[in-house]
């Protein structure tokens, strides 16, 4: 038979345990590809977020940005603007899927979640994936 301390304590570790996955799960990711998968162009590319709502450039709200895929490099320091480049594709409309072609090789792709105004959330809200394109 339990006490009733330890029947307390039971409870506050299973609240604790109930809440973990909610902790872990913030942040961006990739549905398609999967890391370390082989693929052939058109790369067909799905984008994540938990812990935040994707929404057009522009919006300055708590809580909200839109994805960057970066392409052979890795994340953005956290409050610097991402460039616009060849490298480094910005999903301003607050788009969350995008076929890419890539020359075949391993390439890393790297999602990016960034504000209103393209400042970086950081490493934290980043996801970098490897992938290797064939012909």
């Amino acid at each position: 038979m339990l006490t009733q301390s330890a029947g307390r304590w039971l409870t506050a570790l299973a609240l604790t345990m109930l809440a973990m996955p909610a902790i872990a799960m913030e942040g961006v990711g990739f549905a398609t590809p999967e890391d370390g998968a082989e693929v052939s162009n058109p790369i067909q590319v799905e984008m994540e977020v938990m812990g935040m709502q994707v929404k057009p450039a522009g919006t300055m709200e708590e809580g909200t940005g839109h994805h960057h895929l970066i392409i052979d490099a890795g994340p953005v320091a956290k409050g610097e603007v991402i460039p616009a480049d060849d490298s480094h594709i910005h999903f301003g409309g607050g788009q969350t899927s995008h076929e890419l072609s890539l020359p075949p090789g391993e390439h890393t792709l790297t999602l990016q979640f960034a504000d209103g105004e393209h400042q970086s959330y950081g490493p934290d809200w980043s996801s970098t994936i490897t992938i290797d394109v064939v012909e």
